[in-house]
């Protein structure tokens, strides 16, 4: 074969979160996932983190389809941002499983893009699409939502397998297990490359059956004398169905708090994903009303979210739900990295108001979607893949799938480490590591999307560590001499009360003497004037407080 395979990770290398994979074939793409990124706490105000789509939006007419994996926010959730960046006439299709499909148009009726809606089709798993030069298939993976799957294209070259999140789970809760047939059959015929998840890298093992949760969730609903509160991700389809199996068990009724849990819930349910009878659901605004042993509630929140339903009921905000004394919140999740500290705040919140609190250290009521080391060794024993290229992890977590996929016999000339946009590239002769494109972020900051500027972050971190002052200079314009007394407005600036009135005197006092420097210098440039009056005022109270706040000097000349 003459043609060139190139399989160029826009997002999920090196980080947890917004993966995209792009494989092209001689020109023509296969987008595999287009997902987001929680912000780290250093990035103040920034909503989102996306991938950057420079690449496809200068490529726009050579994508031959999407191809979705599962429905989690970091595989789907920047689609919609994507699709309005490309601003194409016509949406490339949009393949997914049925209930990814479904949550996808949602979101993107809610982004208003309706023109797409027509571009999302369901895909069965086992039925390959034609997408330009190559064939995809979905082949069907456990994980924490139900309709979860592997992408197989086939190319001139070879097959190349995505597998996405995954686990072989032997008893999941959808009763699908994984499609190791098809894996093997794939394995034998030979892969040409495998793109695996690494997420779960460091953990040895197998991952833990879901079904391992259900019954640790019946007994903490037995045991609990109070109202039980369960905060899980709101796409995970299969612990809402523990919850309720569990609220069944013990003959409470459930109330769904949360926006985004209560759309999950309904679109899962309307697909028939969820079981459960009407006469068991109560509504948030009568969860008041029930005896607290009667009542479960299900609820968003489980990584700290500031807006989220469980972190305003711990900050006592909640119009509906108010915790008390005798209620056990139960986190059906684990902290995303970087999440830790927001958890944390959250549970001690929840102790302070009396209630008690259960997580995954204290019993098994979360399990992994990931697989374990053990799960991936199995994966590439099955798949017997020619190159592998390990993705969707921190480099920590893809070197330790490197070495897994060592110890089961893969050359190590032939694993790949890359990063975001460094492509592998394959041909006749081999396979290779090419030159880089461009594969920065995206940040969404309230309305706003685009690349918000390092200095841009770096004076928020400002704000919110040491506050601001504004110091305000009436000057001539004749010959810069201050003509009336500066003034000093701050706010958020850490110093003890007693000590706040002499030491605006004295940054007053500074600001005089910094005024008549630059006046005896004959500095009248304003710019230049306000550089220098920043820089004398940032020392100053360096000096003083030993803090950096941002300083805004305003220079008004009469």
């Amino acid at each position: 074969m003459s043609g060139r395979l190139r399989v160029l990770p826009l997002g999920g290398l090196g980080e947890i979160g917004k993966n995209m994979t792009v494989v092209e074939y001689d020109g023509r793409i296969v987008v595999v996932d287009a997902g987001l990124m929680f912000p780290t706490p250093d990035q103040l105000g920034i909503d989102l983190v996306l991938p950057d789509f420079g690449y496809l939006r200068e490529n726009r007419d050579r994508i031959e389809a999407f191809v979705l994996t599962h429905a989690h926010e970091d595989h789907v959730g920047a689609l919609p941002f994507v699709l309005r960046e490309l601003a194409v006439d016509e949406v490339p299709p949009i393949y997914a499983g049925r209930l990814t499909a479904a949550l996808v148009r949602s979101r993107l009726d809610e982004h208003r893009l309706k023109p797409a809606l027509a571009a999302v089709r369901d895909l069965p798993p086992g039925e390959p699409v034609v997408a330009g030069p190559m064939t995809v298939e979905l082949i069907r993976m456990a994980h924490s939502i139900p309709d979860s799957f592997a992408v197989l294209i086939e190319t001139p070259l070879g097959p190349v397998l995505v597998t996405g999140d995954y686990k072989f789970d032997q008893t999941p809760i959808d009763g699908q297990p994984p499609d190791m047939r098809r894996l093997a059959e794939i394995g034998h015929k030979g892969l040409l490359l495998l793109c695996g998840d690494s997420t779960n890298a460091d953990r040895p093992g197998l991952s833990p059956s879901e079904a391992s949760v259900g019954p640790n969730l019946e007994r903490v609903f037995a045991e609990c004398e109070g109202r039980v509160v369960v905060t899980s991700f709101a796409s995970n389809i299969h612990r809402i169905q523990q919850v309720l199996d569990a609220a069944r068990a013990t003959d409470r009724r459930v109330a769904i708090v949360g926006r985004s849990m209560r759309k999950a819930f309904n679109v899962a349910r309307s697909l028939g994903y969820l079981e459960t009878d009407d006469g068991r659901l109560v509504p948030p605004h009568e969860v008041e009303d029930f005896p607290p042993h009667k009542l479960a509630v299900l609820s968003t929140g489980s990584q700290g979210e500031p807006l989220s339903a469980l972190r305003r009921m711990a900050h006592g905000e909640h119009p509906h739900v108010r915790l008390r004394a005798g209620d056990t919140v139960v986190f059906s999740a684990t902290p995303i990295p970087g999440n830790e500290r927001a958890v944390n705040e959250t549970i001690d919140r929840i102790y302070r108001i009396g209630a008690d609190v259960v997580t995954p250290r204290d019993i098994t009521v979360h399990a992994s979607g990931h697989g374990h080391a053990e799960d991936l060794k199995l994966m590439i024993r099955l798949t017997n893949p020619r190159y592998v290229m390990p993705v969707h992890g921190d480099y920590r977590r893809l070197r330790l799938h490197a070495k897994l996929a060592e110890s089961v016999g893969i050359a190590p000339e032939r694993i790949f480490i890359t990063e975001n946009g460094r492509p592998l590239e394959i041909d006749a002769h081999g396979a290779r590591l090419g030159k880089p494109v461009a594969a920065g972020v995206i940040f969404v900051d309230g309305m706003e999307v685009g690349d918000i500027e390092d200095v841009a972050l770096r004076d928020r971190r400002m704000l919110s560590a040491d506050g601001v002052f504004i110091v305000v200079a009436t000057i001539s314009s004749q010959d810069g001499r201050s003509v009336a007394p500066p003034e000093v407005l701050f706010r958020g600036v850490p110093f003890l009360t007693s000590e706040q009135d002499a030491f605006v005197s004295e940054l007053r006092e500074e600001i005089e003497r910094s005024l008549a420097r630059a006046a005896r210098d004959q500095v009248l440039e304003p710019d230049l004037l306000r550089s220098h009056l920043h820089d004398d005022v940032a020392a100053f109270v360096y000096e003083r407080l030993r803090r950096r706040p941002l300083v805004l000097p305003v220079v008004v000349e009469v």
